[in-house]
């Protein structure tokens, strides 16, 4: 099988450049760009008092960054 990993950018560790801090709990996480924005949709749909797309975010959230996703989010 031919390996083309190195020609794919990988979106999970070396990209989190974008710190963003918990307003409530003062902790930060690394996002990548991705993860920003998304993060970004599901707080002002918070804002907006849209649920629904406060649960898709969510739920896409965690799966993409876990980790984030429990000191942002949770």
């Amino acid at each position: 099988m031919l390996d083309l990993s190195h020609m794919i950018q990988d979106m999970t560790k070396d990209n989190r450049t974008i710190k963003t801090t918990n307003p409530y709990s003062g902790q930060s996480a690394m996002l990548n760009k991705e993860e920003f924005a998304l993060y970004h949709i599901i707080k002002s749909a918070e804002l907006a008092e849209d649920y629904k797309t406060v649960e898709k975010g969510l739920s896409k959230f965690s799966k993409m960054n876990a980790s984030a996703y429990m000191t942002l989010l949770d």
